[in-house]
């Protein structure tokens, strides 16, 4: 092989090299963003609970704790559909903290407006 053919050769190699690194670096950045999502998917779907038959100021109290955790995965997640429905989570517990608790029927109404909320989070997540 003359020296042009060689270097011709070496130069192929190496943005064969190159190309394949990037495949691999995409692949890994696709990987840490599936695994932030599930992981802020399942984090949300845990805190998505609310007991109205405690005291109204710990229940305030809650749904205070509950608002600030969905924004701060809302903030750390790449998906924006989960990360939507991690913000319309998160202001229904503003919802909350506003209401009077106390009436029986402002829970109920919370409770649904919630679970729909709940499920484009499922949705978003992928489940």
């Amino acid at each position: 092989m003359t020296r042009g053919g060689t270097t011709a050769a070496l130069l192929a190699g190496a943005a064969l090299l190159l190309s394949g690194c990037d495949q691999v670096g995409n692949a890994v950045d696709q990987g840490a963003k599936t695994a932030d999502k599930v992981s802020a998917c399942s984090e949300a779907l845990g805190l998505a609970d609310l007991n109205p038959l405690v005291d109204p100021a710990k229940l305030k109290a809650r749904a205070e704790d509950k608002e600030k955790r969905l924004r701060e995965l809302a903030g750390s997640v790449q998906d924006q559909d989960v990360k939507n429905a991690l913000f319309g989570m998160a202001d229904s517990y503003v919802e909350v903290q506003k209401e009077r608790i106390e009436d029986a029927g402002v829970v109920a109404q919370w409770v649904q407006r919630n679970v729909k909320k709940l499920d484009a989070l499922r949705a978003a997540c992928g489940g």
